[in-house]
């Protein structure tokens, strides 16, 4: 993933849901009720990408793709994946001790 592609995308979302936001507070009805407001603005961000952010999605989440894919064939880690395998062993080591025991 390049970290531009999702810089746009992350504006883009920004931008479909503040302007949005300022053209219904110009009316005197939210300006009384700005939390409606936002719902509104929310709802309306919402379709507009779903409707005009498709591209830059699949931008980023294609980018995504390709890096947990080639984590994947080269056989790297994270280090939480590291640290869930540690706390994974540090939990069953006691567990079938534990049950080796009861039987």
């Amino acid at each position: 993933m390049r970290a531009r592609s999702a810089l746009v995308y992350t504006v883009l979302r920004l931008l479909a849901f503040l302007v949005p936001l300022g053209i219904l507070l110009l009316f005197p009805v939210f300006q009384e009720l700005p939390w409606l407001a936002a719902i509104f603005a929310a709802l309306i961000g919402f379709s507009l990408s779903l409707l005009f952010l498709r591209r830059p999605l699949e931008n980023v989440t294609g980018g995504l793709a390709a890096r947990r894919a080639e984590r994947g064939t080269t056989g790297r880690r994270t280090g939480a994946e590291a640290d869930a395998d540690a706390e994974d062993a540090a939990l069953d080591g006691p567990q079938r001790h534990v049950e080796g025991d009861a039987r």
